[in-house]
């Protein structure tokens, strides 16, 4: 499996949104119910500013997987994981300067 290794210019955010099945009463009791057993897939926003060769590695690497192959990333503090990128942006800066935008989305396979 292909690895992710370009560390992001500036903090990702990252955001966790468990799958979550909730079953409402009336007088507004809810009860949630989990769905699965990978319950909470990370996402990761990233910002690369690099040369604009570089920014050309991490481009061609997502556009080879053209959000269908998984690849492996390891973000600061946190455990692997298998990650498909379905959306980035690319920007041209400047003076041979380029930066990138990215979405990861872990996937369970």
């Amino acid at each position: 499996m292909p690895t992710f290794t370009w560390v992001p210019t500036y903090d990702a955010t990252k955001t966790v949104t468990p799958t979550v099945k909730p079953i409402k009463f009336g007088d507004g009791y809810e009860q949630r119910q989990g769905t699965g057993i990978n319950r909470q897939p990370r996402k990761y926003s990233l910002t690369f500013k690099r040369s604009k060769a570089e920014i050309d590695l991490i481009d061609a690497f997502l556009t080879a997987r053209g959000a269908i192959d998984a690849f492996d990333y390891v973000h600061t503090g946190q455990p692997t994981g298998k990650f498909v990128c379905r959306e980035w942006t690319r920007t041209n800066i400047g003076k041979g300067v380029d930066g990138l935008s990215a979405t990861f989305e872990e996937v369970y396979e």
